[in-house]
């Protein structure tokens, strides 16, 4: 079989793949993560994707990333551009030190009954009124926790926080952007996520509402997945200290996923709290 034939056959078989059950992928991918000197610009690509940073799903919103300087004063973004599978903006690396580039995401997802019809809280929002709605018709806004009537039943609430972000450094590495806020799932590098090295272990910890995250799944997962038949991940696990150790085996760009949940809810009616970090590590030849 041709190599092209094989990548028709693998596009129509993502194709048929339902979207609840396809491993689309959110990720930021930074045109470099190491700069000298204070002149230089960094371009960033947000897309969700199958494959990792291969552009076949759907464009990142420019709308929900900030920019944080070495000092953790607010940044710029600049140039922004979304198109039809991926957006794309710069920022102007103008100060020395580390930058941190990202979006941090909170709400509340569910169900709740009235009359025996269920109703969704978040997400999308409903179809236009009407069967099928009018050419052109708006969607409904989403329900809210505030929605829910005092006579529903079945009400089943999950808050939901996210963070997907980036490093990038002119000139010295800094830390002053990891200070974590002591609320959900943070990333707190002991091996800083700029000086990492291919044969080299490096050491992340990671926290939940300042406290050491023990036991958190976590997935790494090299980049370039179209070009080969292999997932070629690691699912790896941190410790008691809430610290995670990775060996990586080749250079290249990394997708660093970490997911979990407990109870600790602050959502009247909320049962349960799901949390996720990501980001995307840059590791260099030795």
């Amino acid at each position: 079989m041709s190599p092209l034939a094989r990548r028709l056959l693998t596009a129509a078989a993502l194709l048929s793949i339902p979207a609840g059950l396809s491993a689309h992928r959110m990720w930021l991918l930074p045109s470099g993560t190491v700069f000298s000197g204070t002149d230089s610009w960094v371009t960033v690509d947000a897309a969700v994707s199958n494959d990792l940073f291969f552009l076949d799903h759907q464009p990142g919103r420019l709308e929900t990333i900030k920019v944080w300087q070495p000092d953790g004063t607010p940044g710029e973004l600049k140039n922004g551009s979304t198109g039809r599978y991926r957006s794309v903006f710069d920022v102007q690396l103008d100060k020395p030190g580390t930058w941190k580039i990202g979006s941090q995401m909170s709400g509340v997802m569910g169900s709740f009954k009235v009359d025996g019809v269920e109703k969704r809280v978040g997400g999308r929002g409903g179809p236009p009124p009407g069967a099928g709605g009018q050419p052109g018709a708006v969607r409904q806004p989403p329900l809210t926790v505030a929605d829910i009537p005092a006579n529903a039943t079945d009400v089943k609430l999950t808050e939901t926080s996210s963070r997907n972000e980036i490093y990038v450094t002119a000139g010295e590495p800094t830390t002053k952007v990891f200070k974590p806020t002591g609320k959900g799932l943070e990333f707190a590098p002991v091996t800083h996520p700029d000086e990492l090295v291919a044969g080299e272990a490096a050491r992340f910890r990671f926290l939940i509402d300042g406290k050491p995250a023990a036991g958190i799944k976590v997935s790494v997962i090299p980049g370039g997945k179209r070009y080969r038949n292999e997932e070629g991940g690691m699912e790896l696990t941190t410790g008691a200290d809430g610290v995670l150790t990775v060996t990586w085996p080749t250079a290249g760009m990394y997708w660093l996923n970490a997911t979990t949940t407990d109870s600790k809810t602050t959502t009247p009616r909320a049962t349960e709290r799901r949390m996720s970090y990501t980001t995307t590590l840059e590791v260099l030849t030795p």
